[in-house]
């Protein structure tokens, strides 16, 4: 992931002040901001899920991504992050120790 849209994902993902998609138009409005918030859209997602999960998402490390496994009461729900994704991912608020080291 490009050092700009990783910044840019944690800002959009962590527990500070947010950060305003109308003041921050032209930031958006790039390729790397699109970027971005979707990634940040996607990891918000597998985090609740995660909040959610019956119990604790089993994690497998294939190649550079990771597939975590999460088993939710309307069924199982797969999802494949970027090594970069999931680390963002561990440090957002409400992920501690709920995600396992990944195999």
């Amino acid at each position: 992931m490009h050092s700009f849209v990783y910044r840019l994902v944690e800002r959009l993902t962590d527990d500070g002040p947010r950060l305003s998609r109308n003041r921050h138009f032209h930031t958006f409005l790039t390729p790397e901001g699109r970027q971005a918030l979707r990634i940040a859209r996607h990891l918000r997602s597998v985090a609740r899920d995660v909040a959610q999960a019956r119990m604790a998402p089993r994690c497998e490390r294939i190649d550079d991504r990771v597939r975590l496994e999460i088993e939710l009461a309307a069924g199982t729900r797969t999802a494949w992050l970027e090594r970069d994704e999931f680390e963002i991912l561990r440090r957002m608020p409400g992920m501690d120790g709920a995600l396992p080291e990944p195999r």
